[in-house]
């Protein structure tokens, strides 16, 4: 018998989340945007109109961002890694982060004064792909741990970006910590991590604001679309990193009717879920074992946690299959929608949505959301198949099958 999904309304008490909430502001992710705008690689990332899929599960719209596309990157972790070192960079040289622009970044006159550097992370590979690609580009040096069971293709396409990348004996957050002690003892090392914890909040706050870029094309996709507001946004969560940058963006965006937002995780790894249920911060421990690895985080980013807690809606705890379904669903579209190829990570919120109005055994929540033929439903795909022998795995064999 497959695991069932999990979920929690949010019935926390509201606390004063202010300061990180001005964090995410429309404002601070056009800055994003701008940067990220000016970099040759940019291009906008589709956000596809699924109108048969919206159809068939009695939703009146669906629409998916697909980050598989960012910067030939395969995934969407790149725009925070990016925006963060630039971000350093000109807190370094004593520049407003407004004047920077990818060419003054890869400039030799800044190589030149900001010397060398290294930046050092932990990853499951698509957060470090990004770090080692950025830091690539500014003609600078990286290290990056992953946990073990990381994927050797991930390792090697960290490598293909210049990095000094390994596969460790440790699980994430065990590895962030050991990368955040290699950066410690290293005079020119910098960390650069998606996580936040209490004396490390300015560089994961900045990761989040880079991450706003995606939400910043969706908002305006959107109405292009003739969409002036989605009802629901359902965004997937690791440490929380992304959920807390979407969730602050769109609060922001819609101060007055914010969407309805649904924070979903790794079955494995819940800790946002676990500590909603118990209204407290809690941690995850042991191997994180899931096929969702961008998810398989076990400790919450402290700036989420005050944004989601305050903000979000609901918190929900997907076992593997429901990833599967997701991109089974996205990879065999019905007559009309377009192909979407989405990673285990980044598939999980689409097969939630799937899963919550085709199922009965999810009625309650389908109806506690108040999902129907009115609700114009965005979503978040955050990887391609960054696995792609995992990805065959599962849309090609079957792997972890729905029924």
């Amino acid at each position: 018998m497959k695991d069932k999904i999990k979920w929690v309304k949010n019935v926390m008490p509201k606390t004063d989340c202010a300061g990180s909430m001005a964090l995410m502001t429309v404002a601070e992710m056009q800055k994003a945007h701008k940067f990220h705008s000016s970099f040759p690689q940019y291009k906008e990332t589709p956000l596809v109109k699924l109108d048969a899929l919206a159809r068939q599960l009695g939703l009146g719209g669906l629409y998916l961002k697909d980050e598989s596309w960012r910067f030939g990157l395969n995934a969407f972790k790149v725009l925070g890694g990016s925006y963060a070192i630039a971000r350093y960079i000109a807190q370094k040289t004593g520049r407003d982060i407004g004047e920077f622009d990818y060419k003054t970044l890869i400039s030799d006159e800044l190589k030149k004064k900001l010397g060398d550097i290294t930046f050092y992370t932990a990853t499951d590979g698509n957060h470090g792909r990004g770090v080692a690609w950025a830091a690539n580009k500014l003609r600078q040096k990286s290290v990056v741990l992953m946990p073990a069971g990381s994927s050797a293709t991930r390792l090697e396409n960290i490598r293909k970006e210049g990095a000094d990348a390994s596969i460790t004996d440790l699980n994430y957050d065990d590895a962030v910590r050991l990368a955040n002690e290699k950066a410690s003892k290293d005079p020119n090392g910098v960390m650069v991590q998606d996580t936040a914890w209490e004396g490390y909040e300015e560089i994961p706050a900045w990761i989040m604001q880079g991450y706003g870029t995606m939400s910043f094309e969706s908002y305006n996709q959107l109405k292009e679309y003739g969409i002036e507001r989605p009802t629901h946004i359902f965004v997937q969560a690791g440490v929380g990193s992304l959920a807390g940058s979407v969730q602050g963006f769109f609060s922001n965006a819609y101060k007055e009717n914010p969407p309805v937002v649904t924070v979903v995780e790794a079955q494995a790894a819940d800790c946002i879920y676990r500590s909603a249920k118990e209204q407290k911060l809690v941690a995850v421990g042991g191997s994180l074992s899931t096929i969702m690895a961008g998810l398989a985080c076990g400790e919450a980013n402290t700036i989420s946690w005050q944004i989601l807690k305050n903000h979000t809606g609901f918190f929900v705890s997907a076992p593997d299959w429901v990833a599967a379904k997701g991109m089974r669903t996205l990879a065999a579209p019905l007559r009309g929608d377009s192909r979407v190829i989405s990673g285990e990570s980044g598939a999980v919120p689409a097969g939630l949505v799937a899963a919550i109005m085709e199922n009965d055994d999810y009625k309650e929540l389908r109806e506690a959301l108040a999902l129907n033929e009115k609700s114009r439903v965005l979503v978040f795909s955050t990887e391609g198949d960054t696995d792609p022998q995992r990805y065959k795995s599962v849309v090609w064999d079957g792997e972890y099958p729905s029924i």
